[in-house]
C-alpha cells in the first residue's frame, strides 16, 4: 500500500484527467453506481466512500442526495485535499486520512461505496475479510456497491479483457506510455479478483439482491443489500 500511496500523492492534481484517459466509460460506471442506491433523494442517508480519491463518487452522491452525510476515507492526504475542494467543509462531510483496509468503522452506514480502490487488497482472503467488515458496518437495508477492475473467469477471457482495455487507452494514450508505464503499474500494484467469485462471496456472507449493475470487460459495478431486520 505504501507504493500505491506514493503514486496517489504524486498524481492527485492530475488524477481526474488520468482516470478519464485510462478507464473505459468512467462516467457511465459512476452513473451506474449512484443509480443503484435505493433511497429517496430527500433522505438523510449516511454514506462512506472507501478510497475516495478526489471525491468524484462522493460528489455524485451528494448531488443526488443533498441531505447525505458522507465520510471520505483515503490513504493519500493530497487526494483528500482534492476531495475537500469538491465537497467543501460542511458539517455533513468528514475526511479521514487512513488506509481503508485498517479503518475502524465508528458508526453504521446506509451506503458503503468504493471506486477503483478495493483491487489494491492483495489476496482473496484480504478482500473477503474487508467485505465482511463492510457488511458489519451497514444498517439493515443498507447497500454496498463497488466500481472496480475485475478478472475474467478464464485466462482466455482475461487476455481479451486486457486487449480491450489497451484498445480503449490507445484512443487517448500513446502505446509507449501504456506499455512502459500503465500496464507495468497495473501488474505491480493491482490485485483484481474474479467478478463471479466476488459475487459469490457477497452472497455467502449474507448480502441479498447481489447484482452486476454495469460491466465493460474488466471493469464492473457490483454489490448488494444487507437484509432488513425481520
Amino acid at each position: 500500500m505504501e507504493k500505491v500511496k506514493q503514486h496517489f500523492e504524486a498524481e492527485a492534481q492530475e488524477f481526474d484527467a488520468i482516470i478519464r484517459r485510462l478507464i473505459p466509460y468512467y462516467e457511465q460506471m459512476l452513473d451506474a453506481l449512484v443509480i443503484a442506491l435505493p433511497f429517496d433523494p430527500s433522505q438523510r442517508i449516511c454514506v462512506i466512500d472507501l478510497g475516495c480519491g478526489t471525491g468524484t463518487v462522493a460528489r455524485r452522491i451528494k448531488d443526488v442526495y443533498p441531505q447525505a452525510q458522507i465520510t471520505c476515507v483515503d490513504i493519500a492526504k493530497k487526494m483528500l485535499q482534492m476531495a475537500q475542494m469538491k465537497l467543501g467543509d460542511g458539517r455533513d462531510v468528514r475526511y479521514q486520512l487512513a488506509n481503508f483496509e485498517d479503518y475502524e468503522f465508528d458508526t453504521a452506514y446506509d451506503v458503503a461505496v468504493s471506486s477503483l480502490a478495493l483491487h489494491h487488497l492483495v489476496s482473496e482472503d484480504d478482500k473477503i475479510r474487508f467485505y465482511e467488515k463492510i457488511h458489519a458496518c451497514l444498517n439493515p437495508g443498507g447497500v454496498f456497491y463497488n466500481a472496480d477492475v475485475i478478472l475474467g473467469s478464464s485466462s482466455y477471457l482475461q487476455e481479451e479483457y486486457i486487449e480491450k482495455w489497451r484498445e480503449y487507452m490507445r484512443l487517448q494514450v500513446s502505446a509507449e506510455e501504456i506499455e512502459q508505464k500503465w500496464m507495468p503499474q497495473h501488474y505491480d500494484e493491482d490485485h483484481p479478483a474474479s467478478l463471479m467469485n466476488q459475487l459469490a462471496w457477497l452472497q455467502d456472507m449474507g448480502f441479498a439482491e447481489v447484482d452486476v449493475i454495469w460491466k465493460y470487460y474488466n471493469f464492473s459495478v457490483y454489490g448488494g443489500r444487507k437484509p432488513s431486520a425481520a
